[in-house]
């Protein structure tokens, strides 16, 4: 392919998104440069502080339990106060937390500060999502997605490298560079970002639009497609959280160090910000059924394959191998979640399918750490293969017949059957 042809894919790739797209595109861009404690805290726990597996897994999955609790709470004040409020409220929350983790001592305070952080980080994921999903068009969603999940792993193959450097020399800056950066982040959304929440349909007057139904958390439970989904995400996080837990810690008992975790794990964001956009056109407009399906069955055997690598090499293999079930799997979900919600109810859909990884990062490290202590690594490489094989299953089933997607891009008859007529407009 020549350099003119590889410059017009680029420019089609990225025309005709809206300016506020890409100051929170910035903003998710600045907050991955300085992701630190999600990949190294496994890292930080076990080999700087001594601690055990289990105790390193109890931790991540108290910061995984914070941001279960914050998911639902993020939305709803995402729907109700505004996605640019909740933002700021929790990248301001996690700065400052953050940079309190680098300071706890005692077990008892790292584990609490630790939960206080995923409680913050997290909830910035259902305004972002929502306000996303507002912004751009429904034509363009898969698109936007794709160069959003870009920019998380742009920032994310940097900061691997240079955070394992960092690592070897002192974790506390790497947990103060990570505060400073997300702190950054709330700058550009202050400055950068208006509130892009729908004002809400009435239907009132001659020729207006239907009025569109309140939305609950009720709504969201009743509606069994999108909570098929909620399942099928929570299935694929459990598999895919096992590269910030259980393969560091399995690395790091096979002699590796914390350089040679961040130089693997870095080839996923490589491949990522190599392939995202060439393959997001590839897969842009064929059927979400089958690329749900495959990229399921990639992500349960690429993590099985770990069970056989012995060097680095081998494990560099593996992270291939599910790093494409994440290319694919990433937008096509993302935007399978916003065709399923309604425009007004956004917020909590959002806090649910986040809430979804949230669930799966508290459990992915207990499971993850107890079956390595247990039973050996093998093991839960083989248990992540079982996973995959039922989430491809599931998502072959679940997306039979789908809805056509409405004028706002959602499937307005899924979600309005899934909503009683006197449902209150509760939280």
């Amino acid at each position: 392919m020549s350099a003119a042809s590889v410059r017009q894919a680029v420019r089609r790739s990225v025309s005709g998104l809206p300016r506020e797209f890409w100051w929170l595109w910035t903003s998710t861009l600045i907050n991955r440069l300085g992701a630190f404690v999600a990949t190294f805290l496994a890292l930080y726990l076990t080999l700087d502080r001594g601690y055990s597996a289990v105790y390193a897994g109890l931790v991540a999955a108290l910061h995984g339990l914070g941001g279960v609790i914050s998911s639902i709470a993020a939305g709803v004040m995402a729907d109700r106060l505004g996605r640019r409020p909740t933002l700021l409220i929790a990248q301001l929350s996690t700065a400052v937390t953050v940079a309190l983790l680098g300071f706890m001592e005692h077990p008892v305070a790292v584990a609490a500060v630790a939960f206080l952080v995923g409680m913050a980080s997290n909830a910035s994921r259902p305004a972002v999502q929502a306000m996303m999903a507002d912004i751009v068009a429904p034509e363009d969603r898969v698109r936007a997605f794709a160069l959003n999940y870009w920019a998380i792993n742009l920032g994310f193959a940097f900061s691997s490298l240079a955070a394992g450097l960092v690592a070897e020399h002192s974790y506390l800056i790497g947990f103060l560079g990570e505060g400073a950066l997300t702190l950054a982040c709330a700058l550009v959304v202050f400055r950068k970002l208006p509130e892009s929440r729908p004002e809400p349909v009435t239907g009132a007057g001659t020729g207006a639009a239907e009025a569109e139904p309140a939305v609950s958390l009720l709504t969201v439970l009743r509606d069994r497609r999108f909570m098929g989904v909620v399942v099928l995400s929570f299935l694929m996080a459990f598999i895919f959280l096992q590269h910030s837990v259980a393969l560091p810690v399995a690395m790091g008992a096979d002699g590796f160090s914390p350089g040679d975790y961040g130089t693997v794990i870095a080839v996923n964001g490589v491949l990522i910000v190599a392939l995202q956009i060439p393959v997001t056109r590839f897969i842009e407009h064929r059927d979400p059924r089958m690329l749900l399906t495959v990229s399921a069955l990639l992500a349960g055997y690429g993590f099985g394959l770990t069970a056989f690598a012995g060097s680095i090499g081998v494990y560099m293999l593996t992270i291939v191998v599910w790093t494409l079930a994440e290319i694919v799997n990433s937008p096509t979900q993302m935007s399978l979640v916003v065709r399923l919600s309604p425009s007004q109810g956004r917020g909590r859909y959002q806090g649910m399918y986040t809430m979804s990884w949230s669930v799966a990062a508290l459990v992915a490290p207990l499971v993850g750490g107890w079956l390595i202590d247990s039973y050996g690594a093998d093991v839960l490489w083989g248990v992540c293969a079982v996973v995959g094989t039922v989430a491809a299953a599931g998502y072959w089933m679940l997306m039979r017949s789908l809805p056509a997607e409405g004028p706002a891009g959602g499937a307005a008859t899924a979600t309005a059957a899934a909503r009683p007529e006197s449902e209150p407009a509760a939280a």
